[in-house]
């Protein structure tokens, strides 16, 4: 009996993901997302309506695992910043990172190092909701892009997780996970 209402429950779960997914990519998936952002990007691209990039092949868009790892993380909004944090009741940003991405089936790396060379390389202009942000020269601090300029994250002591203003932070890299 159990089995069955959990299976239920993950039909619904994924239907209610797919559905936001669509609605999401039916919105603007024909361009990138580069939102009110304005902090700096390794190297150099520009975004087309395609979401192709100066001098490379097509970037493909977010993927709805992605997606929904954005939507997982969000409900975390709240809940405190602890260096080291893994929840699920403290967080750090790259313990959030990896568990919203693990969530739904992406093995993502522990720290923000790590996640800074996983996954594909994306320009800023092909930003898309669900990309993995590593932040700062030093790669220090990683969010998941939440659309209109911010960055969902552990943010740091006294910050609760919560959506940051990625204009906030010079951006190491950019990273895509499907």
């Amino acid at each position: 009996m159990a089995r069955r209402q959990l299976g239920r429950v993950r039909n619904v779960v994924t239907t209610m993901a797919a559905l936001a997914v669509a609605g999401a990519l039916s919105v603007g998936a024909a361009h990138a997302d580069s939102g009110s952002a304005s902090g700096s990007a390794s190297g150099s691209a520009s975004g087309s309506a395609s979401g192709s990039a100066s001098g490379s092949a097509q970037i493909p868009l977010a993927s709805p695992r992605a997606m929904v790892a954005l939507s997982l993380a969000t409900t975390q909004t709240g809940k405190p910043y602890r260096w080291g944090g893994t929840g699920p009741d403290e967080w750090d940003c790259s313990g959030l990172v990896q568990w919203a991405f693990r969530s739904v089936g992406i093995d993502m790396p522990r720290t923000t190092w790590q996640q800074a060379d996983a996954g594909l390389e994306v320009p800023f202009g092909a930003l898309q909701p669900g990309d993995v942000v590593v932040l700062n020269d030093d790669a220090s601090h990683v969010g998941i892009y939440a659309g209109g300029g911010n960055i969902l994250n552990a943010y740091g002591l006294g910050v609760p997780v919560g959506l940051t203003p990625l204009s906030q932070f010079d951006i190491y890299t950019i990273r895509r996970f499907y």
